[in-house]
């Protein structure tokens, strides 16, 4: 059961691990060029745990209230044009520090600086088509989970038996 802070507390047979879920979209770019596996399998790799996913298109509106905390920036529009132009991969994940992870998985935002062995430093060539979005801390993973899921729809309540060989 999550707490409100955003952190959750469970039980498996042997451990006890305190988790946090953070939000990861794969965009229009990399649903198109067909590398969900390969960003699926990253962050899996990681020893993080998928709760929720949906493949959608999002609207207008959403991808507003999504990209909110740019509105008014030059980039905006084109935000919300890119993003709205196909299909997208909404994911929650769930782990023992699952942001600071995913957004060591995902790499610098610009893909030139990003780090070979990212998601980006990898898949990725120009800043407005660098495959993968995601949170950047507990505020905004909060508030993005609950754009793109309810509670219904994230499933964390399953111990899996690689846990207690991801965290101590």
């Amino acid at each position: 059961m999550y707490e409100t802070n955003g952190s959750c507390i469970y039980y498996s047979e042997d451990i006890k691990v305190s988790v946090e879920r953070t939000f990861v979209a794969i965009k229009p770019d990399g649903v198109e060029r067909g590398i969900i596996g390969e960003v699926i399998k990253r962050f899996e790799s990681r020893g993080l745990k998928l709760v929720g996913m949906k493949l959608m298109k999002l609207s207008n509106e959403k991808a507003q209230e999504h990209y909110g905390e740019h509105k008014g920036k030059p980039f905006f529009d084109g935000l919300v044009s890119f993003i709205t132009a196909g299909p997208i991969v909404a994911m929650v994940w769930e782990g023992k520090g699952a942001i600071a992870l995913c957004r060591s998985t995902i790499g610098a935002t610009n893909p030139a600086q990003a780090a070979p062995g990212t998601i980006r430093g990898d898949l990725a060539v120009e800043i407005g088509r660098n495959v993968v979005h995601g949170s950047d801390g507990p505020e905004s993973a909060k508030r993005e989970i609950g754009i793109f899921f309810s509670e219904s729809e994230v499933c964390a309540e399953w111990p899996r038996a690689v846990d207690k060989w991801v965290s101590e």
